[in-house]
């Protein structure tokens, strides 16, 4: 007679049943098939994580750092440099001319000089120049930022740009920024993720390849939140469970948890395996924290009016409820697919964007500084490349992509601020005076973390990777 004991029967699984029930020497030829002897979990290098049961427990960084959490303000689309934060007066000489630079390329076809409709004015004792698109975020906190005019990347397209800016690479999505953040340092808040992107309306382009974990633990992928939306239950799809009570939901997770750990253990531990069991944990923990994380109804109405009533008002005050509450890294976009790509009629849609976001980010700071969080958070600002300082045929009424030379920003978390770095040509096509490599920028954001960019690594496909790739140097310049 067949012995129908089994190790734990509330955990048979279907091919383990067949196999003891009459089917066994069938099985034997079909495990043999099925078998897979490359499925082995990556291990980590140069870095532990602290157990599977709290892969994003908090980690000390590798060495002391004044950063702690990171705000990206990411202006998906490509934001103009020379009508933001690299004033160019040589264009209103030449506006409507050729410009007599020889090397200057563009994707489009494109004409004569374009000067900016827009008035650049110095700001603080620092005295740096800002249009006044960003006067309210100027006149308030230019001593505390930090403005590189020298940004330069890879090519002239929003896919790969936007994967170089996010993941470190423009040929295939890597694990991305906050997921490296995130791997390194965990999070101080376990009911709530680690890694959160926001992004109103919908999906920038490439959609979630942006804050993708790819191989490392899915523990460390970005949260997506739709931030258009008020409700909490919008905001967070499933965030509430309406058929079945917290015990009840406790049970039936922790008979899911016993299969999967089960599973997980016959095949050496599967990564994806471990991502899914913590993915259900920490949707279960967030029903109790979320809903009140993102309500900003308990927020004062005075501080509310600061930040403004619009979606990326809104989505600036949820993170700094999000920071308070421990998350590690929080990336916030313009909107879906590229706002910011302004080819024609870029006077409006630049000084409309920029609205949106300019008294936003100036109450942001200001309230991170009230509340003594500025110090210990990097925040930084912009797009995947920047734009052509000549108009684009045949509208004549907007600018080109324009990858060789663009602006960004960065303040708190031990940045330098009131300080310029680099500069591009005299009409703000190509960075030319301390060029800063999105290598470059990646490789200081990690060192205000605290971390080497060559030793944070994971070991995957028989190489160890990181987010810098093999390339990316430390802009000591940057730093305070």
């Amino acid at each position: 007679m067949w012995n129908l004991r089994l190790p734990d029967p509330d955990l048979c699984s279907r091919r383990e049943l067949l196999t003891r029930t009459g089917m066994g020497v069938g099985m034997l030829g079909l495990a043999g098939l099925l078998a897979d002897p490359h499925s082995r979990p990556a291990i980590a290098a140069g870095l532990s994580v602290a157990g599977a049961t709290q892969p994003l427990a908090p980690r000390a960084p590798q060495f002391p750092a004044k950063a702690k959490q990171v705000v990206h303000l990411f202006m998906n689309g490509g934001p103009s440099q020379v009508d933001t934060f690299d004033p160019k007066p040589a264009l209103e000489k030449y506006h409507g001319q050729n410009l007599p630079n020889p090397n200057l390329r563009t994707e489009r076809k494109t004409s004569g000089a374009y000067k900016s409709p827009f008035k650049f004015q110095k700001y603080g004792q620092s005295g740096i120049e800002v249009s006044e698109l960003f006067a309210k975020t100027a006149s308030a906190h230019i001593d505390d930022m930090c403005v590189i005019r020298s940004m330069h990347a890879d090519v002239p397209n929003h896919e790969p740009s936007l994967w170089l800016m996010n993941c470190g690479d423009g040929r295939m999505p890597r694990p991305a920024m906050g997921s490296w953040v995130t791997y390194g340092l965990g999070s101080e808040n376990q009911n709530l993720p680690g890694f959160i992107a926001m992004c109103p309306a919908g999906l920038p382009v490439t959609g979630a390849l942006n804050w993708r974990s790819a191989f490392l633990p899915g523990a460390f992928q970005g949260t997506y939140i739709d931030s258009q939306h008020t409700d909490v239950q919008k905001l967070i799809e499933n965030i509430r469970n309406t058929g079945l009570t917290t015990e009840q939901q406790r049970k039936q997770l922790d008979l899911v948890r016993r299969m999967n750990a089960k599973h997980e253990a016959d095949r050496g531990g599967d990564p994806q395996l471990e991502a899914r069991i913590q993915s259900f944990e920490l949707a279960y923990r967030m029903q109790t924290e979320a809903g009140e994380a993102f309500d900003i109804a308990r927020e004062p109405e005075s501080l509310r009016e600061a930040y403004g009533s619009g979606p990326i008002g809104r989505q600036l005050l949820m993170t700094r409820r999000l920071l308070e509450r421990g998350v590690r890294f929080i990336q916030l976009y313009s909107g879906n697919f590229q706002p910011w790509d302004n080819h024609s009629n870029l006077e409006a849609d630049h000084k409309r964007l920029a609205a949106e976001w300019d008294q936003p980010i100036a109450a942001f700071l200001s309230d991170l500084k009230q509340r003594g969080m500025f110090d210990s958070t990097l925040v930084f600002w912009g797009g995947e490349f920047g734009r052509t300082p000549v108009a684009e045929l045949p509208e004549l009424s907007g600018r080109d992509h324009n990858h060789y030379g663009f602006s960004m920003w960065l303040a708190g978390g031990g940045a330098k601020g009131g300080y310029v770095h680099g500069s591009t040509d005299e009409f703000g096509f190509a960075a030319v005076e301390n060029k800063v490599h999105v290598h470059d920028l990646h490789a200081t954001i990690l060192h205000l973390l605290g971390f080497d960019h060559e030793r944070l690594t994971y070991r995957y496909a028989g190489r160890d990777f990181r987010l810098t790739d093999v390339h990316g140097r430390v802009v000591p310049e940057l730093v305070a």
